[in-house]
């Protein structure tokens, strides 16, 4: 198993919430594909995977401001 120190997280959001917060969604989106199309077989878990890619800048997002709910 590997370890990610919440500093190593923040460094591409600006916050430790917001990197595992965009890793959680990218694990989503990991776990949709096809088995024939994931990555290194599932060897390694999709949390894990999510966690590295986004550590090592390989995952793009953008932030989007949310509508105010009006009664």
């Amino acid at each position: 198993m590997k370890v990610f120190v919440p500093k190593e997280v923040a460094k591409g959001t600006g916050s430790k919430y917001l990197g595992v917060l965009v890793a959680a969604k990218y694990a989503r989106e990991l776990n949709a594909l096809p088995r024939e199309a994931a990555v290194d077989g599932r060897t390694v878990k999709l949390t894990t995977q999510a966690l590295a890619a986004q550590v090592g800048g390989d995952i793009e997002f953008r932030l989007i401001a949310r509508r105010k709910k009006t009664l």
